[in-house]
């Protein structure tokens, strides 16, 4: 018997990082998954594990997100996990940058929230989970405006629909990370002018003298996943070592 078993969950950034090993993790503990991202070679390479499917998805496109929720007869767990992070303070971000951050961190998760609830409220049981951050109304962090500005509106969001659907049976919870060692991340550091010195930095703020790894994020993933946690919803889960402290 797994944790899972039988569930269906569908989540997004899944051929990496989190969304990666949260979609292993689902389906090792019985779900039923359907991974989506938009990096098509990466996300074919989960098409070897037993219980998930994958699909390419935009899921800032209503069109592709709507057309994926009426592929499925039922949900019982989103978890929307896409992000983009920017790096710079509110005099480095132009309104560009501003835009496409609100739209890959908070309207997609608007677009799949609205796409795949009334599948939920129709049964009377749901699970949403949103990937926020330490980073938001939690901590400020140099560098990090409309990120943090981003991710502080996915709490926000999280609270709300909590608040609005609970007697519906609807659960919606965040999850707050703090430095999380993924492709992206080493992807971030590669890019900065130097390069080790932005590992050193990244490495200098971790209390506990290591990153989080992304299975120990998908362990929290499956706890807010089962029905071990049907008591909880509207609630940030901070996973960050201590970096908040």
């Amino acid at each position: 018997m797994g944790r899972l078993d039988g569930k269906v969950i569908v989540l997004s950034a899944a051929a990496q990082g989190i969304g990666r090993a949260a979609a292993v993790a689902f389906a090792k503990e019985g779900a039923h998954v359907m991974a989506t991202d938009i990096n098509a070679e990466k996300l074919k390479e989960l098409d070897s594990y037993p219980n998930i499917k994958t699909k390419v998805v935009d899921v800032t496109k209503r069109d592709q997100v709507e057309a994926l929720a009426k592929e499925l007869d039922h949900i019982d767990v989103l978890f929307n996990v896409a992000g983009f992070v920017h790096h710079g303070t509110i005099l480095d971000c132009e309104e560009k940058d501003w835009d496409f951050t609100m739209n890959v961190n908070v309207r997609s998760m608007y677009l799949m929230i609205k796409a795949f609830l009334p599948k939920m409220l129709a049964r009377k049981s749901g699970n949403i989970i949103n990937m926020a951050s330490v980073a938001s109304s939690i901590k400020g962090v140099p560098q990090r405006c409309v990120y943090s500005t981003s991710k502080a509106a996915v709490i926000g969001l999280t609270k709300s629909v909590a608040a609005d659907f609970i007697e519906q049976g609807i659960r919606c919870n965040c999850i707050c990370p703090g430095t999380v060692d993924t492709p992206s991340l080493r992807d971030r550091i590669q890019a900065r002018p130097d390069p080790e010195q932005a590992l050193k930095d990244f490495l200098a703020r971790q209390k506990t003298g290591r990153m989080c790894t992304a299975e120990e994020v998908a362990h929290l993933c499956v706890y807010l996943a089962s029905d071990e946690s049907a008591y909880v919803t509207g609630t940030e889960h901070i996973i960050d070592g201590g970096w908040r402290l």
